[in-house]
């Protein structure tokens, strides 16, 4: 509910002309639209979604479904959070469009037999049980411990950052913060699952891995692999504006992660690891 929320307020905020940032041109298109009751017809801003394949050594591993920007740190995302190993990203040889080639020289190539597919709405529909989407990733031990004037506060600095977003009200986005809520690095997607992971590719790229003091915040609500993606970067703390699922609070408790959801108006709910959290 807070994402349509605030989404009808980027819409108002659009009609009016008041977009507070510009998106970046391949993050957004203009589309006809009729606007009723009115019956009038207009020019509307819409999040772009297109496939990225992802390769391993020229062989197709996965499809997902993104918004274009920020492709290799999207594959070594997902690469990471799938186990995969990865090392480098870069364009294919071929230079195919909607396409990116990863370096993953330890990647068990039987492991290519796995059928790949991830949905922008989704993420882990379709892999069952929990055991079919396991990642290995050690328990979270960071003794981090942070005020929550600052977990507070991680919402509202990400949605500044929103640019393409503020033109669109369609995308997802996650940030990337030190201890004291200064952002790192944001990213938006179609996908909410899509966001983080390039978040966590730009943060392999920088050397950060594990993100032992860091916090990560989402636009939306937490889902199961969100949960997995950020215990895989070793991130002791997860904050979300929307809710959590049940499985997404097993598997935080299970991993040692802060879990922190209903982030808005200075009130925080925390589901798992709630020590690190100084009130």
């Amino acid at each position: 509910m807070a994402e349509v929320n605030e989404a009808q307020k980027v819409v108002r905020r659009r009609d009016r002309g008041e977009a507070r940032q510009e998106a970046p041109p391949y993050s957004a298109d203009r589309v006809d639209v009729v606007r009723l009751p009115e019956g009038t017809t207009d020019r509307d801003v819409v999040a772009v979604e297109e496939p990225l394949e992802i390769r391993i050594g020229g062989e197709p591993v996965a499809v997902t479904m993104r918004t274009p920007g920020h492709d290799e740190e999207l594959a070594l995302g997902f690469c990471l959070s799938e186990g995969l190993a990865p090392e480098t990203a870069a364009p294919t040889q071929d230079f195919a469009a909607n396409a990116v080639d990863v370096d993953a020289p330890r990647f068990d190539r039987e492991r290519l037999r796995r059928s790949f597919y991830t949905s922008s709405s989704c993420g882990v529909c379709g892999k069952g049980a929990l055991e079919a989407v396991a990642v290995e990733a050690p328990r979270v031990e960071s003794t981090l411990r942070v005020p929550l004037h600052v977990v507070a506060g991680l919402p509202e600095r990400l949605r500044e950052s929103q640019a393409a977003f503020a033109a669109t009200g369609g995308l997802h986005a996650t940030g990337l913060f030190d201890t004291t809520g200064r952002l790192l690095c944001a990213r938006e997607d179609v996908g909410r699952h899509n966001a983080l992971d390039k978040v966590v590719g730009w943060a392999f790229l920088q050397g950060l891995l594990p993100l032992e003091s860091a916090l990560l915040c989402v636009s939306g609500r937490l889902s199961f692999e969100l949960v997995q993606k950020a215990a895989v970067a070793g991130c002791p703390v997860l904050v979300a504006v929307g809710a959590p699922s049940s499985l997404a609070v097993e598997l935080a408790a299970d991993r040692g992660i802060t879990l922190c959801g209903f982030v808005r108006g200075g009130r925080v709910n925390v589901y798992s690891e709630a020590w690190r959290i100084d009130g």
